[in-house]
């Protein structure tokens, strides 16, 4: 996997635990509860003496699963993490010697920053993703836009200070990558193996993490006129008509097709915060992405997409919100 594939994974699956793991032995049961919760991706912390094994364990267990090494502060570290399967390193802090040991060998880092000046030693180095850390304490969210101006080329890892309740406005920021936390992985929950509690949060915070919210439902109507007749019927329940080139829209919560469109009834259209990651966390539950229907906005990134599926009748689609 290239750097480039690796950082789109990354934004795909939006999430990155955080693990600091004692017992190696658990790691195989962690990994399974992770990947059944939807987040095949950890970075393990070198805070503990088992992290080393519990990465060689995690690897070969599950080969697909994107494992990491965190809290990587010298370049020892990194070969050994390297050598024990890490596919990336991750470290709190800007490390010039870690850096180079992994851009020598080839090996994706994200060295950790939280000033603009350690910002611009990252791109001086090539690098135009970086892990902005402690998250919350130096700045969140606001910080995060404030840097988006002057370095709108890079992305971030954010980690610190992040849980359940805050995701959601990272998940917003156009210039993160991915959250890291972990409050799906606490350390008392994988010593005593509450591998279906691991498994709940991580359900919970994939979801949380797309921001599906209910944008309209539309109906479909062979005509114009069918269109408008069906409207009437609404305007009497005290909604505005909004009559447009192929729909009618009443208020913004209903839209009335003037032909058959997708869907055997019509569709319904859902927001999100971020429609490739969503569009992706959908393909994950066994639905396709209609192709023909994707659009993009000005910088390239995803828009608009219908699926090929369709939900009681309705075909569906997702939308920024």
């Amino acid at each position: 996997m290239t750097k480039e594939e690796l950082f789109k994974t990354f934004h795909n699956i939006g999430l990155v635990p955080v693990v600091k793991i004692d017992d190696a032995s658990k790691a195989e049961k962690l990994a399974k509860a992770m990947i059944d919760g939807g987040i095949p991706c950890a970075e393990v912390t070198f805070r503990t003496e088992a992290a080393e094994e519990a990465i060689k364990r995690m690897s070969k267990a599950y080969p697909e699963m994107l494992i990491g090494a965190g809290t990587v502060i010298n370049p020892q570290l990194a070969e050994k993490a390297v050598m024990a399967g890490a596919k990336f390193i991750v470290s709190p802090g800007f490390n010039p010697e870690t850096v180079e040991w992994c851009l020598h060998h080839n090996v994706p880092v994200v060295p950790g920053v939280a000033t603009p000046s350690e910002i611009e030693k990252g791109l001086s180095y090539g690098l135009n993703v970086l892990k902005f850390f402690p998250s919350e304490a130096s700045g969140g969210v606001p910080m995060l836009k404030d840097l988006s101006g002057p370095f709108s080329q890079v992305k971030f890892m954010t980690t610190g200070g992040i849980n359940i309740n805050n995701l959601p406005d990272y998940a917003k920021a156009s210039n993160v990558l991915a959250i890291g936390g972990s409050w799906m992985v606490k350390a008392d929950l994988i010593a005593n193996d509450q591998w279906d509690e691991i498994t709940r949060l991580c359900k919970e915070a994939v979801i949380k993490l797309q921001g599906l919210s209910l944008a309209h439902i539309g109906l479909n109507t062979p005509s114009e006129k069918d269109a408008l007749d069906v409207a009437s019927q609404f305007e009497k329940l005290g909604m505005t008509v909004n009559n447009g080139n192929s729909s009618v829209f009443m208020n913004k919560e209903i839209e009335i097709m003037k032909k058959m469109y997708f869907g055997k009834n019509g569709h319904i259209g859902f927001k999100c915060y971020d429609v490739e990651r969503t569009a992706y966390f959908f393909e994950k539950q066994g639905f396709t992405v209609n192709k023909d229907t994707v659009t993009y906005d000005a910088k390239g990134n995803m828009k608009f997409c219908y699926f090929n599926e369709e939900i009681g009748g309705f075909a569906f689609h997702i939308v920024k919100g």
